[in-house]
């Protein structure tokens, strides 16, 4: 379990990057709901949390690549992989965790 921040310091329709091994992007949607996906685009190297948020999919800012917040499925071309998800909690202090999930092909 990863802290990122308070949810007061997360507004809705912003993102924030957690420095970790991989990278994650937690993004609080207009509707109130937290997600948290792998950062990095799986078409090239950009990363998600720089790009557009519009309800539950986020555009990435190099090629337009759009994945799905909620699965980590990619919507559109040029992006053709999946990003991975990881569960987000708020705990009652208001600190907002990432959850990671277990990496494809490891042991959990």
């Amino acid at each position: 379990m990863i802290p990122v921040c308070h949810l007061e310091d997360l507004p809705k329709g912003e993102s924030a990057r957690v420095a970790s091994t991989p990278p994650i992007a937690v993004f609080h949607t207009d509707d109130g709901d937290l997600y948290a996906i792998d950062d990095t685009c799986s078409h090239q190297d950009a990363s998600l949390s720089e790009g557009w948020l519009e309800g539950c999919l986020v555009e990435c800012p190099l090629h337009a690549a759009s994945f799905d917040l909620r699965t980590g499925r990619p919507t559109c071309l040029p992006a053709r992989r999946p990003v991975r998800t990881h569960r987000v909690s708020v705990d009652d202090d208001g600190v907002v965790h990432v959850h990671l999930a277990a990496e494809e092909g490891s042991a959990a």
